[in-house]
């Protein structure tokens, strides 16, 4: 079993910045990649980053210059470090992790349970 956990939502003022992050745990042989979704009420789930094992980094259009994704090979964690929010960004972020696992080297992908972010005044 692999599990994940999300941590670092909040309420932030627009402008201001935000750092959520995810660790991933269990039976864990190799992660391939580590993302970030987001997904508000009535619409569908869409990829904001994306980090693979070769650090290959990819963002959707509308947070391109704002948000880094990152991750951290020894702690099998992924940071999302969100700055010059806007009130457009608000959303539950997901947390998605690709591998394989032990013992039997099957790939999985796993979401997190989801944080909430909301940029208001």
């Amino acid at each position: 079993q692999v599990q994940l956990v999300e941590s670092g939502g909040g309420l932030v003022q627009p402008g201001g910045s935000l750092r959520i992050s995810c660790a991933a745990s269990g039976s864990i042989f190799r992660i391939s990649a580590m993302g970030w979704y987001r997904q508000v009420p009535g619409k569908e789930r869409e990829l904001v980053g994306i980090v693979t094992s070769g650090e290959r980094t990819d963002y959707v259009d509308s947070v391109k210059g704002r948000f880094t994704i990152s991750r951290d090979y020894a702690k099998n964690m992924v940071y999302l470090q969100m700055n010059s929010l806007k009130p457009e960004d608000t959303a539950v972020y997901y947390c998605n992790v690709n591998g394989q696992r032990r013992p039997d080297y099957r790939y999985f992908g796993v979401w997190g349970q989801g944080t909430l972010v909301t940029v208001s005044s």
